[in-house]
């Protein structure tokens, strides 16, 4: 209890390889329900710009996508544990890449953002370099700040009702 759960779940295309999405001029959708996902806690489907196999073949690793290896986003994160087939268990290095928020959102709340980098591809970062390549703040979107105050939120008065399944 009070703890931080920080767990990801990835689509694969099989053992060996993450699912790409091609999006241009498609539709995506996807069904949701925050009822029970209150305040401090945020539920989140994004696309991100990592290696589709997961690093696997780098640096003579064997792991990849099968063992949930490759992760990066904007916020270069240091806690992924085996980056381009070398260790990072003291978390010296990050992981960036593009990153775009499709929902972030509990029941109160809801954004999509946008997080360009001026690299392309995963980049492993060191230092101030893990600070300077993404937009790690993004530029988001969140109808209420907007000035719709009506649209997403818990109850019959907001036109995506939080308390039902969206």
């Amino acid at each position: 209890e009070g703890g931080n759960v920080g767990s990801r779940v990835y689509l694969t295309d099989g053992e060996e390889s993450y699912k790409v999405f091609k999006l241009k001029n498609r539709e995506f959708a996807f069904d949701v329900d925050v009822a029970s996902l209150a305040f401090g806690l945020n539920g989140a489907l994004y696309f991100v710009e990592m290696d589709v196999a997961g690093g696997k073949g780098t640096r003579k690793t064997g792991a990849g996508a099968k063992f949930g290896t490759g992760y990066c986003d904007a916020q270069c994160p240091h806690d992924i544990k085996w980056i381009g087939g070398e260790a990072n268990v003291d978390g010296h290095h990050g992981m960036c890449c593009i990153e775009m928020d499709i929902w972030e959102a509990n029941r109160r709340a809801s954004a999509f953002t946008t997080h360009p980098c001026s690299i392309e591809g995963a980049y492993r970062c060191e230092g101030v370099d893990c600070g300077d390549v993404c937009d790690k703040d993004g530029c988001d979107f969140n109808a209420f700040r907007m000035g719709q105050e009506h649209f997403y939120g818990m109850g019959q008065d907001f036109a995506v009702d939080t308390t039902k399944p969206m």
